[in-house]
């Protein structure tokens, strides 16, 4: 079943053919599918002597408690549990996709194709060992296909080789999250249609908790009293010959010259949440004196920075897995293109702290900047001003 898309434009359909041929096609499906990929009961013919040693690694699917995750919009973070409790789950979860336009900044318009309606997508959340069984829908009012490329997940292009999906299709797939860590999840259908789908928004994050929690790396617990997702998304909204940005009635209308403003590697916004002023404002993020944070920071495309003005990064796992011992007291920490990062932090200050891409470019003339409002009593001991402004003497 070909999607209207393949129909107008038959060269992307050849190069989604050419995409898959090239890496490893549909004959690794059916070899997948043989080897027991989609079933139940199949174990790994190369299990490690670690993971037969480890109980909970060794459970199959249908020996677990099915549970459902209602996913929420980003920055809030799904309830969880932060330590498991009992054996692995298979968590259930619905990813329904949106082709619609948004306004990025005063009157600038863009066409996103987006996971539950928001760039980012909505975090998932579960622990090591446990099964996440993810429902990809693509309503019959879209006009392209989808599906979904999880980082966390083992095999068939993290997924993506099994969930395509037409407009009018669903398709249900379990992989099992074998990794602890940040990952980010994508829209990946082949060819030029991948960093298209990515810089329409197509993106979103999965954190698999470790099951015993987040340690400090040597073996003492962690504990966060909030957790917020960020994630850091670049636009290419082109220009017309007066310097005005573009708008298009319809999604296709965007594409040829979205696709030749990408190729600069220029974006013309890189934002928060989808907006610019998304987590600014009226929308800071509160927190309190004495809360310990988790900040999920992802970006699917470009390296980024993050950095808290006022505070620091205790404890960072900039590389995204939570089997690392996490690095101490960072003032700025990378985060890798295609990738996702957490790091833990306390307040001890109120008032305002910003959160931004530490390329300040990028942050205040581009939109990478989110505010956290604290709210405490202000210690004197940490920072006073000792003399107020004064002519010089």
């Amino acid at each position: 079943m070909k999607d209207k898309t393949e129909q107008q434009h038959p060269e992307f359909s050849q190069q989604r053919r050419n995409f898959l041929g090239g890496s490893v096609g549909a004959g690794v499906v059916g070899l997948g599918l043989a080897s027991g990929l989609m079933a139940t009961g199949a174990q790994a013919a190369g299990t490690s002597a670690k993971a037969k040693s480890d109980r909970m690694a060794n459970y199959t699917a249908d020996q677990l408690e099915r549970v459902k995750q209602e996913l929420v919009p980003p920055p809030m973070v799904p309830k969880h549990d932060q330590v498991a409790a009992g054996k692995p789950k298979v968590v259930e979860v619905r990813l329904e996709i949106e082709e619609k336009q948004v306004e990025l900044e005063n009157g600038v318009k863009a066409w996103v194709c987006a996971f539950n309606g928001s760039v980012p997508g909505p975090l998932i959340v579960c622990h090591q060992h446990d099964y996440v069984e993810v429902t990809l829908v693509n309503p019959k009012t879209n006009v392209l296909s989808h599906n979904i490329d999880l980082h966390s997940a083992t095999g068939a292009l993290g997924g993506g080789e099994l969930t395509l999906v037409a407009p009018g299709q669903e398709v249900c797939f379990r992989f099992k999250a074998t990794k602890a860590g940040t990952f980010v999840y994508h829209c990946a259908p082949g060819g030029v249609m991948i960093p298209w789908h990515v810089a329409m928004g197509m993106h979103g994050a999965i954190m698999v908790l470790p099951r015993e929690g987040l340690t400090d790396g040597d073996g003492n617990p962690l504990h966060y009293d909030r957790a917020y997702y960020i994630g850091e998304a670049d636009f290419y909204v082109p220009k017309d010959e007066k310097g005005q940005y573009k708008q298009y009635n319809l999604l296709m209308e965007s594409m040829e010259e979205v696709l030749a403003t990408m190729k600069t590697l220029t974006p013309s916004h890189i934002v928060f949440n989808g907006a610019v002023g998304a987590l600014t404002g009226k929308n800071a993020l509160p927190a309190k004196v004495g809360e310990s944070v988790l900040f999920i920071h992802s970006q699917a495309n470009r390296d980024t920075r993050p950095h808290i003005i006022g505070g620091h990064g205790d404890y960072v796992w900039a590389a995204g897995s939570f089997a690392d011992r996490p690095q101490r007291d960072l003032e700025t920490w990378m985060v890798a293109g295609g990738s996702a990062a957490a790091a833990l932090y306390t307040f001890r200050q109120p008032g305002l702290h910003a959160y931004v891409n530490h390329n300040l470019i990028e942050a205040i003339m581009k939109g990478a900047a989110a505010h956290i409002k604290v709210d405490g009593e202000w210690d004197d001991n940490l920072m006073v001003q000792v003399r107020k402004p004064t002519a010089i003497a």
